[in-house]
């Protein structure tokens, strides 16, 4: 299977995991018989870009904290994720820090109180910037997907902002939506 075949969905990186497992991109990478694996750039409080704050519902310019990663396949940059938290929430976590989390950010929340029950996402396709085609070795007549994936806890209030660019012809996303 090559990168251009990889389906991604949604649902492991919802839902908390049990003690002492890995993050969910690396096992599911691991179940294709692949390596996941992702390198955090920068972490810590930044201004809130205004689509952020709007999305996050704070003010534009109010500090949020920010994990920004380099998502690898097979040693290959395949995504880029930024992930922007409030800082009611994150400010003096191992979310504001570069060192990994394990089980990810979401078992992290899960232990701080901060539980998922609603996630928004929405898909555009655009043309890369300079920097999208250098980092995820494209030619910037290749479009990207951004993905924005809006957290919101059981009284509605945001909790985690995950911004996603990625190549559209590595890609392919699968949405399974249980009704009823």
């Amino acid at each position: 299977m090559s990168s251009s075949d990889w389906v991604s969905t949604s649902l492991p990186y919802l839902t908390p995991r049990p003690q002492g497992r890995g993050d969910a991109w690396s096992d599911e990478a691991a179940a294709q018989g692949r390596k996941g694996t992702q390198r955090i750039t920068h972490a810590g409080e930044v201004p809130a870009p205004p689509a952020v704050a709007e999305l996050l519902g704070v003010s534009g310019g109010e500090l949020v904290v920010v994990r920004r990663r380099v998502i690898e396949l097979d040693g290959e940059p395949c995504e880029l994720t930024d992930t922007f938290y409030p800082v009611r929430i994150a400010r003096g976590t191992r979310l504001a820090g570069t060192a990994k989390i394990r089980g990810g950010a979401v078992t992290l929340l899960a232990e701080l109180g901060h539980v998922g029950v609603r996630v928004r996402e929405d898909v555009t396709a655009r043309a890369p910037s300079a920097g999208e085609c250098e980092t995820l070795r494209i030619d910037p007549d290749e479009p990207v997907l951004r993905l924005s994936r809006l957290t919101l806890d059981a009284e509605d209030r945001p909790i985690q902002l995950d911004l996603m660019t990625m190549p559209a012809h590595r890609q392919r996303l699968r949405y399974e939506i249980r009704i009823g």
